[in-house]
């Protein structure tokens, strides 16, 4: 198990008073998710798949970018994250870690790289950190994973949690509807997060489940709580980027919100170039050597 040190709520307090500029971070680490919390600073997360739109990210001032199995969904047009492979998310992740600058970049292991076999599972993890140069992974469970945690762990390799609607085990689930609405599975939700923050785990993500549980566990731990449909009461929000920019326009969960429109604009402007081309009027001689 992995030693932490947690400051006393009275220390927490008087670093609370002398806030850092957490904007002027040159690097975000594990440690500055940590600070975030301890003084109140929310944490932004999004998803990133790609080299050019990671950049962006970055420059931006995201702080968390996550290399998401959903690249199953919104890169690969699969309808589960299942079919992704471990050769294929270190692909997208050293095309992420080769853009950024100064966010922290996390790492889903796919479906089939960590569950059953702690073995496999840090085998695994072994390979994204080598291959990619990411600085964490996240996997999903609480545990039902635990040996799995431990062995990434034992390796001094940084591990997120994931919690609530886990989209590995919706065939389990049957459905994507909102998790831990029942009092059983709400409170196996509280006793697994606090257990990976035992176990070492350095954040947790909690998807898609009641506000009021996900504000009880954020003031529970210590550690990061990253909500996803989870409410305003944890500690950061992380969203996938094709969603949030309105490149994918099928997918209307509540917990979304669409900063722009991005799907139509790109075609009003591919509808553009196309008109221009078959009009001769591009390229015109500006536009010629």
């Amino acid at each position: 198990m992995q030693n932490m040190v947690y400051l006393s709520p009275e220390k927490s307090s008087v670093m609370s008073s002398a806030q850092p500029d957490f904007n002027k971070v040159k690097r975000v680490t594990v440690h500055t998710l940590q600070e975030m919390k301890e003084h109140g600073v929310k944490i932004s997360m999004l998803t990133a798949y790609d080299f050019s739109m990671a950049r962006i990210l970055d420059d931006a001032g995201v702080d968390v970018l996550l290399v998401g199995d959903s690249a199953s969904n919104v890169m690969a047009g699969h309808e589960t994250t299942l079919p992704i492979t471990l050769d294929q998310m270190i692909y997208h992740a050293a095309s992420v870690v080769r853009a950024i600058d100064r966010c922290l970049v996390v790492v889903d292991l796919p479906f089939g790289s960590y569950q059953g076999n702690s073995k496999v599972a840090l085998d695994s993890t072994i390979r994204i950190m080598k291959e990619s140069g990411a600085h964490a992974v996240k996997l999903e469970g609480g545990r039902e994973v635990k040996e799995s945690i431990e062995r990434i762990l034992s390796a001094g390799i940084p591990v997120m949690g994931h919690l609530g609607l886990t989209p590995q085990s919706i065939y389990k689930f049957g459905t994507y509807t909102v998790r831990a609405t029942e009092e059983m599975e709400a409170q196996k939700l509280y006793e697994d997060a606090q257990l990976l923050e035992q176990l070492g785990c350095f954040s947790l993500v909690l998807e898609k489940i009641p506000a009021s549980l996900g504000e009880k566990v954020a003031a529970k731990l210590h550690i990061p709580v990253i909500g996803i449909g989870a409410g305003g009461g944890v500690d950061g929000q992380v969203l996938v980027m094709h969603d949030m920019l309105g490149i994918t326009k099928e997918f209307k969960p509540r917990f979304l919100r669409r900063y722009l429109n991005l799907y139509d604009d790109i075609k009003k402007g591919v509808s553009q170039y196309i008109a221009d081309v078959k009009s001769n009027d591009f390229p015109n001689d500006m536009e010629e050597y």
